[in-house]
């Protein structure tokens, strides 16, 4: 179920056919038995009652998987004993703020998308719930890893967040945080102008004044980023260089020494 669909049976893959892959798949993220008539409604949506019935019918008939399928008078589930990678990856949600930092658990499970793209409005919804979940327990693990000092793999955390969820501004929060607890201070700063750009480029606004107190702080550490205002380029000054006015009133850097054609 996770970055796509697959099923394996005694170790091999099993073809199903279009309507088959899409009850698994349901059943998949519905783990509870469901009543067959709500389950033909959300699969088949704007088909008239009997019509969906007969198609969830041919759908169950076309899973030629002795023992997959559980049929209890009006409900239908998957059998108990099948495995499920998402049914695993929530497991691992649940108990990620139990494992001690000092423990390295694999995670895997929580860099992948329930089938993406999938379009249906069922699988959408699940997608999503799973994104906001697996995004926070990352998250939280990242800042449980800068607390203790494990200041790298915090870091490599919450840059998985950041990649899944560039504009979410608890996981920019992690890594702004990871980076200050390592000391990288400028890191920190390019995560906070990164995510300023991103916002004003995409919904034009407002400032992630949420981060503020995370890098500009009251003292006059950073004069710059207190400012909040971006310096030009043209503004930089460089060791070693100066700017000069050309003929065509235009301007360049040149090194310190004479320019021919203008005075020092």
């Amino acid at each position: 179920m996770l970055g796509s669909f697959t099923l394996t049976s005694r170790g091999s893959a099993v073809p199903l056919g279009v309507d088959a892959r899409r009850l698994v798949a349901y059943l998949a993220v519905h783990p509870r038995p469901q009543e067959r008539a709500a389950l033909a409604a959300d699969l088949w949506p704007g088909t008239a009652a009997e019509a969906a019935a007969r198609l969830l019918s041919d759908a169950i008939a076309a899973v030629d998987v002795p023992g997959l399928l559980t049929e209890d008078g009006p409900t239908l589930s998957l059998a108990a004993d099948v495995e499920v990678d998402l049914a695993d990856a929530l497991g691992l949600v649940r108990g990620l703020p139990e494992i001690p930092v000092d423990d390295t658990p694999d995670i895997s499970l929580l860099s992948s998308d329930i089938l993406p793209g999938w379009t249906a409005t069922w699988i959408a919804v699940e997608r999503e719930r799973f994104r906001q979940l697996r995004l926070h327990a990352i998250e939280e693990r990242s800042l449980r890893l800068s607390a203790a000092g494990a200041h790298a793999e915090a870091v490599a955390l919450a840059e998985s967040a950041v990649r899944v969820a560039p504009s979410r501004e608890s996981a920019r929060r992690a890594l702004i945080e990871a980076h200050l607890a390592q000391g990288n201070i400028a890191a920190a700063v390019a995560q906070y102008d990164d995510y300023r750009e991103l916002l004003r480029s995409s919904v034009g606004g407002p400032d992630p004044s949420g981060l503020d107190g995370l890098v500009l702080p009251t003292a006059p550490v950073w004069p710059m980023l207190r400012a909040r205002r971006p310096m030009p380029r043209s503004a930089v000054q460089l060791p070693g260089l100066r700017s000069v006015r050309g003929a065509g009133g235009g301007r360049r850097l040149v090194a310190g020494g004479s320019v021919p054609g203008t005075t020092r």
